[in-house]
């Protein structure tokens, strides 16, 4: 009976129906009686249980009667709120012996790694960040001056929602420092927090932030304003790991004093309206308040931290997830992740598993019904019906905040049960959902979404690519914060009489474990198709008169296999458990031991997540944990096989086909023009930017007609060579003649005719470093451009009359220069129904299209 009546609250507490309001306001009568039972029942067990379960577990009898709406409590049960954080009847217990965090400050990135050069982009663009800027409206909020200039976009002056991505800054900043030990930054980002606390110190009540708390009101009233607590809540996390990773005492001093503030705007709401009330404001996003506090809690060991904590996580959700309800459709995704992580901080710091089995629901069911190959969730901000991906595929996929909080989810949860499906989605996750969220190597420049219809580009969705000051979107604060922190989850801590660790990432970088007493580097060979091993090398430096033995577990993700797999401990063979596993290698370390690990990568397609049968052919390809992305503008038919026979079809390109990649300029005017191949036809475009389609289709591999020939360094390698033409982005297919005066064309290198052959001469201009293309069949016939033309010229084969035509020269004549394009070291060619695919990883691209679900043709 009392489970069933447990079952019953707790679904009326989410209760939100077909309009998925999510509130804590079920129907008075159901809500009322329930809780007035529970309150006036003598069953302590009964009560003990039910509070264990419920959203606030109460401090006592009044504590919990105080919580409740004014109109249905007895004038004896009014206590006074501070009733609510007296001494715990029962002491908290511990949560389990979980596995530990390494510091940042141990862990240093090799600028061997994409990591390392993510990461550093990431500290260009904090060293760019101007303090006076960061700072504006919180000066003008408290009445002080404002030197400088306020930034644009989200932190606007005009902008509910300014002074969020100043709380991301204060993370990334901390997080950003621990990991490089950068001075500049370090003064930086020190000065941010001293300008806050004048801030702070000038308002006299403890509230910080950039916006005046008249929004407080107005949230308070359940009237329309913007997520004020979401930016508190980046406040309150920058300013705490300003503390505890830069150990800045004044922040943490700031932190308490803001809570102390909103811990009475919290009460003042429940005494003066009721609990429901409170509940019924945290419809408006949050962001991880509860989070936040609940780390604040486990450094203060305040009661009223933990109380307040409990009042910022959200019952109606976490409701759903504590009866198992696998209804999260329709729900804000962002919005409720960081509640998941506050009841994961929960059960840390309270022990009551409940909130545990709440994490783990919640990721199983996000993983197996809502998630893209990329590890990735959303659709427009939203979560979709389950198992109903294919339809979602859009430019407004995956936000990438929702990609930062799911990381974190699962971060804690492998904390808790070292299982490796949540090492595994940790690693692809942050492959292919992160990595790529900044264009390549420039400063600041990052995107919203990351779009997976096919034909998708990064840069072609609602918002695009955001700038450096006028941006500031939810997802530029998380994006710094996860360029910042790439270390944090390569390792973590057993503790014990003999220290473990386990290594769940290979990214190339060190540690200087001190429990261990050892520094360990990690060397990982890079990644490519052509040899399909990931090869790790581990070597050990023990600290002076070390003598301690540890254990080293090291992950074997489930994409690998054992046929090809090897490890060795200095040379020694050592026996490597199934996928899905731990190495563990237990020993005392000495210099000069050498640990190698050699992992098989092969290819694989994963299904889209939709249950329906006319979606089955949908599906993504990965090799290891990398998502494969083709070069395309919306094809998307590829020919399919069984899984045995990938490799039949998609198969790797070699290295030294970089070695062949070319392009073919000329000067028109004041402009600098390139030969394109623009849909299948052959035009000149003006000189491109890097990182676009334009670059790719004005990439040319040079395929000699001579076997024997296969390097391209110079045009000392190609003049007098026959060789064929082969668009970068459409392997197979062939630049081909149609004949004098014609326009040049692409086809299928299948149905050539001999019409692809040309030969590569010295440029008819007479000038040092051109070549000219004449036809293999018609001799004295060029591709040819004309003079002074514009974007957009159509190329041709033209036929030389004489010797003493200087405009008919020039325009046959080109400056033959490297590739503007060249192969990742992981690429492929898919065969395709009608052309082939050029294969690369998501996360190299930039603004190119690609598709990354393929439509497996039988």
């Amino acid at each position: 009976m009392k489970g069933l009546i447990v079952l019953v609250v707790l679904s009326m507490l989410c209760r939100f129906g077909t309009s998925k309001e999510c509130t804590n306001t079920p129907t008075q009568l159901s809500s009322h009686t329930f809780r007035y039972a529970l309150l006036s029942s003598e069953n302590e067990t009964w009560k003990e249980e039910m509070y264990a379960h419920y959203h606030l577990t109460p401090t006592d009898d009044s504590a919990w009667a105080n919580l409740l709406p004014r109109k249905i409590l007895r004038e004896e049960d009014e206590y006074s709120w501070a009733m609510m954080y007296r001494n715990l009847k029962s002491p908290l217990k511990s949560s389990g012996n979980f596995l530990k965090e390494v510091s940042l400050h141990n862990v240093r990135l090799d600028p061997s790694s994409i990591h390392w050069q993510a990461q550093q982009t990431n500290l260009e663009y904090l060293l760019m960040l101007d303090v006076d800027s960061l700072v504006w409206s919180f000066r003008k909020t408290a009445g002080l001056s404002t030197p400088g200039t306020a930034y644009g976009g989200w932190e606007a002056p005009n902008i509910e929602l300014r002074g969020h991505f100043v709380g991301h800054y204060l993370s990334a900043s901390a997080q950003m420092w621990a990991s490089t030990h950068n001075d500049i930054l370090e003064k930086q980002m020190s000065a941010v927090v001293s300008a806050l606390s004048s801030c702070q110190e000038k308002m006299g009540s403890g509230y910080l932030s950039a916006f005046p708390s008249e929004l407080f009101d107005r949230f308070e009233a359940i009237k329309p304003v913007w997520a004020p607590y979401y930016t508190i809540h980046k406040i309150l996390a920058g300013l705490l790991d300003q503390y505890t990773f830069a150990d800045n005492a004044q922040a943490l001093k700031m932190v308490k004093w803001m809570v102390d503030y909103f811990y009475n705007r919290v009460r003042n709401v429940i005494t003066n309206y009721s609990v429901e009330r409170h509940y019924q404001s945290l419809n408006e996003e949050t962001g991880g308040m509860n989070d936040v506090l609940y780390r604040l809690f486990s450094i203060t060991g305040d009661p009223k931290h933990l109380v307040l904590a409990h009042l910022f996580d959200k019952p109606c959700f976490l409701g759903l997830l504590a009866v198992q309800a696998e209804d999260i459709s329709g729900f804000h995704a962002n919005t409720h992740i960081p509640i998941v992580i506050g009841a994961q901080m929960r059960y840390e710091i309270t022990g009551d598993p409940l909130y545990k089995d709440i994490g783990t629901f919640f990721m199983d069911i996000v993983t197996s019904s809502h998630s893209y190959a990329t590890g990735g969730t959303s659709v427009s901000e939203f979560w979709s019906d389950p198992k109903r991906l294919a339809s979602t595929l859009q430019t407004e996929n995956e936000e990438s905040c929702t990609t930062y909080n799911m990381l974190k989810v699962s971060r804690h949860l492998f904390r808790w049960t070292k299982e490796m499906a949540y090492a595994d989605y940790y690693e692809r996750a942050l492959t292919n959902g992160v990595l790529g969220i900044q264009r390549g190597t420039e400063p600041g420049v990052m995107i919203y979404m990351l779009p997976q219809h096919p034909g998708s580009s990064k840069g072609k969705s609602y918002h695009g690519w955001g700038t450096l000051y006028d941006t500031f979107w939810c997802c530029y604060g998380t994006g710094i914060e996860s360029f910042s922190k790439l270390g944090d989850s390569i390792y973590f801590e057993e503790e014990g009489e003999a220290p473990g660790l386990y290594i769940i990432q290979y990214i190339s970088s060190s540690l200087d474990w001190k429990s261990g007493q050892i520094m360990i580097n990690q060397k990982v060979d890079p990644v490519v198709s052509s040899d399909p091993y990931l090869r790790v090398t581990f070597t050990f430096s023990p600290n002076e008169g070390s003598s301690q033995a540890s254990t080293l577990n090291l992950r074997i993700p489930v994409w690998t296999h054992l046929d090809g797999a090897t490890a060795t401990i200095n040379s020694q063979s050592l026996a490597i458990p199934a996928p899905g596993s731990f190495l563990s290698v237990n020993r005392k370390w000495s210099s000069g031991d050498k640990l190698s690990l050699q992992l098989p990568i092969s290819l694989r397609t994963e299904a889209i997540q939709d249950d329906r049968h006319q979606y089955a052919s949908i599906q993504a390809i990965l090799y290891g944990p990398y998502l494969l992305a083709g070069h395309t503008s919306g094809d998307w038919n590829l020919k399919a096989g069984s899984a045995d026979s990938l490799s039949d079809s998609i198969t790797p390109i070699p290295a030294s086909y970089n070695e062949q990649l070319v392009s073919f300029s000329q000067d028109s005017g004041n402009s600098t023009f390139v030969l394109t191949n623009s849909n299948q036809s052959i035009t000149m475009e003006e000189h491109p930017k890097p990182g676009t389609d334009a670059c790719l289709q004005a990439t040319f591999r040079i395929v000699f007609n001579d076997s024997t020939s296969s390097k391209v360094l110079g045009i000392n390698d190609v003049i007098d060579k026959s060789v064929m033409l082969e668009p970068f982005d459409l392997p197979g297919m062939l630049l081909v003649q149609q004949g004098k005066d014609s326009s040049l064309a692409v086809t299928n290198s299948a149905a050539d005719d001999g019409s692809s052959i040309f030969r590569v001469v010295l440029g008819l201009d007479g000038k040092d470093g051109t070549v000219s293309l004449e036809s293999g069949s018609q001799e004295g016939c060029y591709i040819y451009s004309g003079v002074n033309y514009k974007s957009g010229q159509s190329m041709k084969l033209s036929c030389k009359l004489g010797s003493s035509d200087p405009g008919f020269n020039q325009g046959a004549s080109f400056v033959m220069n490297k590739g503007l394009s060249e192969y990742h070291p992981i690429s492929f060619v898919a065969e395709g129904d009608k052309r082939n695919f050029l294969l690369a990883p998501l996360h190299s691209l930039r603004d190119e299209f690609y598709t990354i679900y393929f439509n497996f043709q039988a």
